[in-house]
């Protein structure tokens, strides 16, 4: 009778240490999973927000490559001066999504990302100011257009970089 007690017991508390351990690989396998999903959620919203900021950066950046158009196909100053303005409206036009986009890389980081983002937006700004300066006929404004423009090449590709380690 001894026997078949704790025969009995034995297989009471077997059966409770086995459903508590159980219970604990099923709680750590479901963390587990939550956390991948999380993971996973957070790795798409990064490369979408990127994704979209390149999109805009890429064409703010085909408008800048428009002006030596400009220059190589007119020859009359008032063209340039006209077709000089008509590309500002456009990276006007363009500005407004391209800034979006930066707001929304901040906001889904990481502070490296989102730093890299801000720097490309500030150069997007002072070439579109050395674009103005074109326009009034300020001396030297080709040539700190270039170079707004050589700086926003760079740090978009410093972007990419960034967004390239930060995707993993």
């Amino acid at each position: 009778m001894w026997v078949a007690i704790l025969t009995g017991a034995t297989a009471v508390t077997a059966g409770w240490v086995a459903s508590l351990g159980n219970a604990r690989t099923a709680r750590i396998q479901a963390e587990a999973s939550a956390q991948a999903q999380h993971h996973a959620r957070v790795r798409e919203a990064r490369r979408t927000a990127y994704l979209d900021f390149l999109a805009q950066a890429h064409l703010t950046g085909e408008l800048y490559y428009r002006l030596g158009d400009v220059y190589a196909q007119l020859t009359q100053p008032d063209e340039q001066v006209r077709k000089i303005h008509d590309l500002r409206t456009a990276l006007r036009d363009a500005y407004d999504p391209l800034a979006r986009c930066t707001r929304v890389v901040l906001l889904e980081g990481p502070e490296a990302i989102a730093a890299t983002a801000e720097s490309v937006q500030q150069a997007v700004t002072d070439a579109n100011g050395a674009l103005w300066e074109i326009v009034q006929g300020a001396p030297d404004a080709r040539a700190r257009f270039d170079q707004s423009h050589q700086t926003f090449r760079e740090r978009l590709q410093r972007f990419i970089e960034t967004a390239r380690t930060a995707i993993g």
